[in-house]
């Protein structure tokens, strides 16, 4: 597999002027220092080990739970997962299904579209992969590839991009009428940790497939992925669908908020409460509001 080349880009961060080379293998100091606190995470570390994997265990047995729930009653779940490339969708995702049964629990990554695709309506490729009775759908990105690296890649024009916007509270609305549970999780990290997480991908040969063209050519989008960001959170939030937003810096504990997150709104069987717990209100919120995002 040949290995993407990055260019040097240079970066405003912090209030000073940078350049990160991708390439060179010595992480600056700046990033690594930068990483765990960059965006205002709350935390200055990682979770340890060993008490991550406790409280995992400990909900992945809920989440057994849940599959007897969606089969008994024929109950159907929707997760979609967005964030910027490297925030962790893959990794919660991975760690949500790991011991689900595949054949109820399924994850959808759906490539770009094909010309038939293009064609059509733009939800229908997203519909065609939605749950039956006793499924759960968990959406490695979702429809709002129109709310972020198609404008901001020039995928899409400003009119589609409008139309998008304005389309999506109905179709929502569809959706839950319909009696599906719908999540949408907006997994959010800084900067520095993204540049962090990239780094790594490039320099470990057995995550390098990670990186693809359209990693590198943002790498230097930034605050168009923001405006983005902050467009998309400010109109499509509401009260039928709620965007439930988790700062991701440390993937443990956002892995962890997620699964809770999702155990408590589900009225499963054999539900343990004191096992989900209580969120953590500094790393998990709804809404524009909890990244302070202006909604007028």
């Amino acid at each position: 597999m040949k290995i993407p080349h990055a260019p040097v880009v240079e970066l405003r961060i912090g209030g000073k002027d940078r350049k990160f080379d991708l390439d060179d293998p010595k992480l600056p100091a700046w990033v690594s220092d930068g990483a765990i606190n960059s965006d205002d995470y709350p935390y200055g570390d990682r979770m340890k080990r060993s008490r991550y994997e406790d409280e995992l265990a400990a909900l992945q047995r809920e989440l057994v739970k849940v599959l007897y729930w969606l089969a008994d009653r024929g109950e159907r779940v929707i997760i979609v997962f967005e964030g910027r490339d490297a925030a962790g969708k893959g990794g919660t995702i991975g760690r949500l299904r790991q011991n689900m049964n595949p054949r109820q629990v399924r994850a959808v990554a759906l490539p770009k579209p094909s010309d038939v695709e293009r064609g059509q309506w733009y939800f229908q490729r997203y519909v065609d992969h939605f749950p039956t009775a006793g499924e759960c759908v968990l959406f490695d990105r979702s429809w709002y590839n129109r709310a972020g690296v198609e404008p901001v890649m020039g995928f899409c024009t400003p009119d589609q991009h409008e139309k998008f916007l304005d389309d999506v509270p109905k179709f929502e609305r569809m959706i839950t009428d319909e009696g599906i549970h719908l999540f949408k999780f907006w997994l959010n990290i800084g900067q520095e940790m993204q540049l962090l997480r990239f780094h790594a991908r490039r320099h470990n040969p057995l995550k390098v497939w990670k990186l693809s063209p359209i990693d590198l050519k943002a790498l230097d989008k930034w605050d168009e992925y923001t405006h983005a960001r902050d467009r998309m959170l400010a109109k499509t939030h509401s009260r039928h669908a709620p965007w439930i937003v988790v700062k991701s810096n440390d993937k443990r504990r956002a892995r962890l908020a997620v699964i809770s997150r999702v155990l408590s709104a589900l009225n499963y069987t054999g539900r343990d409460d004191g096992v989900i717990g209580k969120p953590d209100k500094k790393l998990i919120g709804e809404g524009p509001q909890f990244l302070d995002i202006a909604t007028s």
